[in-house]
């Protein structure tokens, strides 16, 4: 994790930006002295504007390179780090937030791997990433590079203050008289080169500094008589220069790239006061030209930011309403590997989303990003806690199978046929009251345990050879009763339901088939018996509901609240029988049984379910009858 000092900007980055938008705000240094205040406003607005411009210059330079990884992220900053030149804010902080998102992706995808396999939330770590060391350390030495440059710019802008203090003395001092300012105009052409090889001063001195160099130059042409000619020949090639000035003004209206227009315009701006004044009834004119063209150029940059603020705030909106989905399910009640499984998907897919989103306003960025993140740390710690309690809970389960497969096996080579028969059928019914293992532990327990099981009922089955006659006449009987059954299910007998007893109780005298035949026959008696008795159940069930309908005025009369009494009652029926069928349906989900005997457990608890589900339907039309009564 980051901390908020690596989250924060550099300190000292703030006095870098003003000192590379100083030239920026001295838009109107050229114009006439009756301007002064005119031009100040607009430096004003073009210095308000000077934060968007950092910020999209910034995403812009940032969005023409893709890193693929954090080791080229690294290698590039080992580069800047290495370099002579000062590295440029935007790319710095763009390698910056682009290593991190490579950082933190990694250290999810490290830590839902170890959760996935099982391992435990409370003692999993974060161990050291060495490449992040070696950015933070690249990263100190950029920082020191930058903070040193600033510090020795600042340096610089002091030093260029003084010369140009000094320039206004030495024209204040020209520009006293007509004979003077005549005798120095050589000195005076000197001195406004100088000035204008000094480049940077200090922001806040920049405005007062030329208002005071604007007077006294403009002063000095005032009182020049015996050079007129040199100095109409000034004032000519320079509002020849500011006209061309002008005129590329004009053209940038035309320029796609608003950020590159409004770059050029600055630098228009700079030698637009580095040229000298014009004819004074010609300064208001030629200022009114440049000042138009600047403000168109203004307005489609102050109109294109406007525009990427609207897009941010846009993406904010878009990352809120995630955060809201992830919470939203972070705070769910999930109990079962399978919603948990699902929920899993949905959040690996609202994350995608996210990494589609870009950039949020920069004061809220990381605050959405760490809001995010802690939804989606709370969803996977969560899932890590259930599925170490799950693993738990399988490697108890996987503990009593283990020890019911060693009592089999100890069981596989008996000869006392009668009582280890029933102590493996009693291993077995124990069996199926554990609880799920992992499917490929699990099929390799069963597998154990059905191999000692068989061992020693085949043995058991050698050793009874001489049964076999007497299991195909048992074959013979129990598929004649079956036979019968079938007659009986196309018959429409009043009493039907006494004939399917005694044919069970006939069914369930005869002894053992054939072991090869036993589930064929199983199957095809227990079809047409569920067939009779859906049948049977009905009818049943019709006279029953009849039958409740004719006492429920019986009921009424026992005072006023006896339906609502009864009612109550069978509404309580139906919520026990919904427990007792999710009770089976659970029990029949942990159920992982390939055998045939393991199939024949199943077909029973479905027809166990089955059974239970038509009872309470039953039960619910008896309420809908009471519910009709108390209408009427």
């Amino acid at each position: 994790m980051m901390d908020s000092q690596e989250i924060a900007l550099n300190q000292g980055t703030e006095e870098v930006k003003q000192q590379e938008n100083a030239a920026e705000q001295q838009v109107n240094e050229t114009a006439p002295v009756a301007e002064v205040q005119a031009t100040e406003e607009v430096a004003e607005e073009n210095a308000s504007e000077n934060a968007a411009v950092q910020q999209a210059e910034e995403k812009n330079d940032a969005a023409m390179k893709t890193y693929n990884s954090k080791k080229e992220i690294v290698a590039r900053i080992k580069e800047l780090s290495a370099s002579e030149e000062t590295p440029e804010k935007a790319e710095v902080e763009y390698l910056k937030t682009t290593f991190y998102k490579f950082h933190f992706a990694e250290r999810e995808a490290q830590q839902k791997a170890y959760l996935e396999a099982g391992g435990d939330p409370e003692q999993y770590q974060v161990f050291p990433d060495e490449d992040e060391e070696v950015f933070k350390a690249e990263m100190s030495v950029i920082k020191e590079k930058r903070q040193k440059a600033f510090l020795e710019q600042e340096t610089l802008k002091l030093e260029n203050l003084k010369k140009k203090e000094a320039i206004i003395e030495k024209i204040k001092a020209m520009a006293t008289t007509p004979e003077e300012a005549n005798k120095s105009f050589q000195d005076f052409k000197a001195l406004q080169q100088e000035w204008k090889t000094i480049k940077m001063v200090p922001a806040e001195k920049n405005n007062e500094l030329w208002r005071n160099y604007q007077l006294y130059v403009e002063q000095f042409y005032d009182l020049l008589n015996l050079n007129r000619e040199a100095r109409e020949y000034d004032f000519k090639k320079n509002l020849e220069k500011k006209t061309q000035i002008c005129e590329a003004a004009e053209k940038l209206a035309d320029e796609d790239d608003v950020i590159s227009a409004f770059h050029q315009l600055q630098e228009l701006h700079q030698e637009f006061r580095e040229t000298g004044p014009v004819e004074k009834e010609l300064r208001e004119q030629v200022w009114a030209r440049f000042k138009a063209a600047s403000t168109v150029i203004n307005k489609r940059h102050q109109q294109h930011f406007e525009e990427l603020r609207a897009k941010e705030e846009d993406n904010l909106v878009k990352k809120t309403e995630l955060c809201e989905k992830v919470e939203e399910i972070a705070k769910q009640e999930i109990k079962g590997s399978s919603d948990w499984e699902k929920f899993t998907k949905e959040i690996i897919e609202i994350q995608a989303e996210w990494k589609t989103i870009g950039f949020a306003p920069q004061k809220m960025n990381v605050k959405i990003f760490e809001r995010f993140r802690a939804a989606c740390d709370d969803f996977f710690s969560r899932k890590g806690e259930f599925f170490k309690n799950l693993k738990a809970q399988f490697s108890e389960n996987a503990v009593k199978k283990q020890a019911l497969v060693e009592k089999a096996q100890a069981l596989a080579d008996s000869t006392d046929w009668k009582a280890t028969s029933d102590k493996l059928i009693a291993l077995q019914k124990e069996w199926k009251t554990i609880g799920m293992v992992p499917k490929k532990q699990g099929d390799q327990l069963w597998n154990d345990f059905l191999a000692a099981c068989n061992k020693f009922f085949e043995a058991r089955n050698a050793v009874h050879a001489g049964a076999r006659n007497e299991e195909q006449e048992n074959l013979k009987k129990k598929n004649e009763i079956i036979d019968q059954l079938k007659q009986l299910a196309e018959t429409a007998k009043d009493n039907i339901q006494e004939e399917v007893h005694k044919l069970t109780e006939e069914y369930n005298k005869v002894g053992h088939v054939p072991f090869k035949e036993k589930d064929k026959v199983y199957k095809a008696y227990h079809e047409i018996l569920d067939k009779l008795y859906k049948e049977l159940h009905i009818n049943a069930s019709r006279r029953r509901i009849d039958n409740f309908k004719n006492n429920l005025k019986k009921v009424a009369s026992r005072g006023e609240n006896a339906l609502d009494n009864e009612r109550g009652r069978l509404m309580r029926r139906i919520e026990q029988l919904k427990q007792e069928i999710n009770t089976y349906e659970n029990n029949l989900g942990f159920l992982n049984i390939s055998s045939k005997k393991g199939n024949s457990l199943i077909d029973e608890m479905n027809r166990r379910i089955q059974k239970l589900k038509d009872d309470m339907e039953e039960i619910k039309q008896k309420v809908r009858v009471i519910d009709a009564e108390n209408k009427d």
